[in-house]
């Protein structure tokens, strides 16, 4: 094995490791793969971790609880700290059901297993990730769960496998099978789970075992491999996006690119070693456990309480926030432990880790059941919360995954000696239009059917979901038994045809399709479903999308007012919702010039103003989340509703 002393260089690797995580989540798109840096982190700590373990298994004065204890006074004192405090500013900007999220995941990060829980959740490049003050605990976890078993599985290879490098090793091909068997049909296991990453730890651990040469590497061999190492690691970093497959076998090159300048750096003074020595980044490199640990709150609460994202010139001033935290976390609350000024002893690091872990486990538990304690939140910013929710009856008028029958239509409005001939069919979006379909309704007195059924678009169309077809075709068949004049047909369209704003399109009509192919798709059963209606007898109401909004920005209303700040301009740009919508739009205007029995329907001129979209009016939310209307949303288009109810044509 070989021998490493103090290494410089490694500390600089640290810096090139988390220089780019944290430009990566601040939004700079120069470093697009960014993320990368985790890589280098477990190639890292693989490395050191099991030379350590080595030497002392090696030696016969391996003890667990000694090899533990180090790991609770490294990790534990400055992750304490940073939970805390994300708790405590979560109590003063989050809403409750945040808040609530936040306190399930304090509970299963000091348990380290918040990976298990982000792999159930959005995945780690979505937009919803970004309000997880938390989220970037998963790699913590990740490598804890490695640290409880791999010191158990070195101990028993080296004293019962007589070649157990070879066992080892098969272990790490065995982690990288695993990774490129799940990486397409389960992305999110494999990017949060031990299993998928532990190779990426044992390339570092492969590298602290295997024997020294017995001749002195030549220079030319050593200078090479460490320049190639450090160009993979580089390549990664500004060629990686976040549609890279990943990690799979793209998580080859920084992995891989770690090994090489940790192995070059070894075999003498290499020019890469030299650089990563240098006193910048070795300083950078030794701040880079709480760069880490602080960087991503910094980021989400930053996000919070701007009025439109973070814009460059203050995205520098939160990371340099970050870096001073960082310089505090180390010199008072890293340092004390590690140099057992604090918590000497090894029973008493024990003992004090075992309390902190308790603490924030009944802290994360108690906000967890207390449902984020909504008692915290008052004045608008209450109501900014409560606008989160549906309240006039809209679950119960809509079918959701769970709902065995297909039978939960809504009557909505109006008298019993009135017959009902107008109804609303369509997906969520449908449902979040009651407030407004009632209003008019009770008003005229003349009652309307509400057909709607979750991620469930109104068309004609060969959906693969045979419940979602089951539903729309009993749907087709109430409006011919029943009479039904007019049908409103409301949806999130732009969904089953370009798929999420994040690149998800697990929810296209056909997630094979190309932009073109999934236009058409979309034109052939929209017109389908419209013609099957006119030949009932029933006129088509063709109901234009609401404007989407940006993952995240709704969040930002109940932070802002926490603090006291307007939210007046916050929205969605006009044009990028004109852009979205402009085959849709074209589609539903030429539907109904070609046919006096086909009308179209636009929120977009009363829900945007001065080229904004805007989230919030008179200090009303008009939104529940990013795409589906709030009760006051709702409420407020109930004038676009009038012609219909009335009778008469809408212009």
């Amino acid at each position: 094995m070989h021998t490493f002393g103090n290494r410089r260089d490694i500390d600089g690797l640290r810096a090139l490791a988390v220089i780019p995580v944290v430009l990566f989540h601040f939004g700079f798109s120069t470093f697009s793969g960014g993320f990368v840096g985790v890589d280098v982190f477990f190639v890292i700590s693989g490395f050191l971790i099991t030379t350590i373990l080595f030497r002392e298994i090696s030696a016969q004065r391996f003890s667990f609880i000694d090899f533990w204890a180090r790991r609770a006074r490294r990790i534990i004192p400055a992750l304490s700290v940073v939970m805390l405090v994300t708790l405590a500013l979560g109590w003063l900007l989050l809403t409750a059901k945040d808040f609530s999220e936040l306190g399930r995941t304090v509970r299963y990060q000091s348990l380290f297993i918040s990976n298990i829980l982000f792999m159930r959740e959005d995945g780690y490049f979505q937009p919803a990730s970004d309000l997880k003050p938390l989220l970037h605990t998963w790699s913590l976890a990740v490598e804890e769960q490695y640290y409880i078993f791999f010191p158990l599985l070195m101990a028993v290879l080296i004293r019962y496998v007589r070649h157990w490098r070879w066992m080892l090793f098969a272990v790490l091909l065995v982690s990288f099978g695993l990774n490129i068997a799940y990486i397409e049909h389960k992305p999110e296991f494999t990017f949060f789970s031990l299993p998928t990453r532990a190779w990426e730890l044992l390339c570092g651990a492969m590298l602290a075992v295997t024997p020294a040469p017995k001749q002195a590497v030549r220079p030319w061999l050593y200078q090479t491999v460490g320049i190639a190492g450090l160009a993979a690691v580089l390549f990664a970093v500004f060629a990686f996006d976040k549609s890279t497959v990943f990690p799979g076998w793209a998580a080859l090159l920084p992995v891989l690119g770690t090994t090489a300048l940790i192995w070059s750096g070894a075999q003498g003074q290499s020019w890469t070693a030299q650089l990563l020595s240098l006193r910048p980044l070795v300083w950078v490199g030794l701040l880079s456990y709480s760069l880490y640990l602080w960087h991503w709150p910094v980021f989400v609460y930053a996000n919070a309480i701007s009025i439109d994202g973070i814009q460059p010139v203050e995205a520098f001033a939160w990371m340099a926030m970050a870096l001073g935290l960082a310089w505090l976390s180390l010199r008072y609350v890293e340092l004390p432990f590690r140099e057992k000024r604090l918590l000497a002893g090894r029973n008493a690091i024990l003992a004090g880790a075992v309390a902190a872990i308790v603490v924030l486990v009944a802290t994360g538990s108690a906000i967890r059941s207390a449902d984020g304690v909504p008692q915290r939140l008052t004045g608008k910013a209450l109501e900014y919360a409560q606008s989160r929710e549906w309240r006039a009856g809209q679950m119960k008028c809509m079918l959701v995954t769970q709902d065995k029958s297909l039978d939960k239509a809504c009557l909505v409005g109006g008298r019993e000696d009135v017959p009902a001939t107008q109804l609303f069919w369509g997906d969520s979006h449908t449902a979040a239009l009651l407030p407004a379909i009632e209003s008019n309704a009770r008003r005229e007195g003349r009652p309307v059917w509400l057909y709607s059924m979750s991620a469930c678009p109104p068309i004609l169309s060969d959906d693969p979901r045979q419940r979602c077809k089951d539903f729309n075709e009993q749907t087709m068949e109430r409006v011919r038994s029943l009479g039904i004049k007019d049908v409103v047909l409301a949806s999130n369209w732009s969904l089953y045809v370009y798929g999420r704003e994040d690149g998800d399109k697990k929810v296209l009509l056909n997630a094979h399709d190309t932009t073109a192919q999934a236009e058409q798709r979309m034109a052939v059963a929209l017109k389908a479903r419209v013609a099957a209606l006119r030949a009932a007898g029933a006129q088509v109401w063709l109901f234009k999308e609401v404007p989407l909004q940006r993952k995240g920005i709704i969040n930002r209303l109940t932070s802002l007012a926490r603090i006291g700040r307007s939210a007046e301009g916050l929205g969605r740009p006009l044009e990028e919702h004109l852009a979205r919508q402009q085959f849709l739009s074209t589609l539903f205007d030429a539907m109904s010039a070609a046919d006096p029995g086909v009308h179209v329907i636009d929120p977009t001129p009363l829900m945007c103003a001065n080229g904004v979209c805007s989230i919030e009016v008179n200090g009303h939310s008009q939104y529940k989340d990013e795409d589906h209307l709030s009760d006051a949303g709702s409420a407020r288009l109930s004038p676009l509703f009038a012609p219909l109810l009335l009778g008469t044509r809408h212009n």
